[in-house]
């Protein structure tokens, strides 16, 4: 007699859920498509400029150039990706870099040689961002406000201390770092140190606990705030952190031009949170990529080279970039969607 087994209460059988891929390996193969896509668009640049202007643009010199010039503002990106994760963002990056570069090569800094120019460029930078970070943490203000009213202030505090001239640097051993007898293997020491900067930066955000609460703030602050995390200081170092790569870029700026002016730095805000925007961080925070800003960086540094190279008139280089904006956000916008 064969006995009957009545199914489980609570309905037929089911099928057991087939489970996907680990949620890691999913954002790995979204990073790897993103950063192949980054490398396909400045790949295609490269030619561009290599058919319109083989000679000048795909000259040895002219590429150290290029590298040269994402440097400065390269590093700056690195430190405006992290306050854009954390949901922030900084105004105020360009003005702070001027007001570094023009307290860095008064006279009596200079006095003190290639370590007090260094010295001044980084406090000052440090400096700019504790106030902002304070503002922004324990005052209430609005990040947008605050570092709204810090650019206008360091770009008034910068022309006041040069009396809009032209502070130019006499320390050789700065003036040295631009020169081509102190290039490494080839490789100009500014972009080692835009280099160094970005391994930091990439090891930071991605293998360490300030990185992991940079991405949860950004991502929640009621819910990071919940799990233990002190939302308000984590955005303070957010803006120290922003600072000291602005004092950084200042530096490397001086050395490269010879000169602390008060209009340095000039729109350096728009183009790091553009560059950081195209190399898929999020403007709402809780997601971005080192490695992509810095693909951003130079996807924008080759367009001004070329454009450069074939005399071609600004504001259609200005076009052009608005249009690369426009684009990365739309595939950002579907991006979200689709997941």
């Amino acid at each position: 007699m064969t006995q009957h087994v009545s199914p489980p209460r609570g309905g037929t059988d089911k099928a057991a859920p087939v489970e996907g891929p680990p949620a890691w390996r999913v954002r790995l193969g979204r990073a790897d498509v993103r950063t192949l896509t980054l490398l396909g668009v400045l790949a295609a640049l490269v030619l561009i400029g290599g058919i319109t202007q083989p000679d000048a643009f795909l000259d040895t010199r002219n590429l150290q150039l290029v590298l040269t010039q994402a440097s400065v503002i390269g590093v700056v990106t690195v430190g405006v990706t992290f306050v854009i994760i954390s949901g922030g963002i900084d105004l105020s990056v360009g003005a702070i870099v001027a007001l570094s570069s023009v307290w860095a090569t008064t006279v009596a800094t200079q006095e003190f040689g290639f370590a007090g120019i260094l010295f001044t460029a980084i406090v000052v930078g440090v400096g700019c961002g504790l106030v902002n970070g304070l503002l922004i943490s324990f005052g209430g203000m609005v990040p947008f406000i605050a570092t709204l009213a810090m650019l206008a202030s360091a770009r008034g505090l910068a022309l006041q201390i040069t009396d809009g001239r032209t502070q130019v640097v006499t320390v050789p051993s700065v003036l040295d770092l631009a020169e081509r007898d102190s290039y490494v293997l080839g490789i100009p020491p500014l972009v080692l140190v835009f280099a160094a900067v970005t391994v930091v930066g990439w090891l930071v955000l991605n293998r360490t606990t300030f990185g992991r609460r940079t991405v949860a703030v950004g991502g929640n602050a009621e819910a990071a705030r919940l799990a233990g995390i002190d939302v308000r200081r984590q955005r303070l170092y957010l803006y120290l952190l922003s600072g000291l790569c602005c004092g950084i870029a200042a530096f490397l700026l001086v050395a490269l031009a010879g000169s602390g002016q008060n209009t340095n730095g000039n729109l350096y805000e728009l183009d790091a949170i553009a560059a950081a925007i195209i190399g898929g961080t999020l403007l709402t925070g809780g997601r971005g990529h080192i490695l992509g800003s810095v693909l951003g960086v130079l996807i924008f540094t080759t367009i001004t080279n070329i454009f450069a190279l074939n005399n071609l008139q600004s504001d259609v280089q200005q076009i052009a970039k608005g249009a690369i904006i426009v684009a990365a956000v739309l595939v950002q916008r579907r991006t979200a969607s689709t997941h």
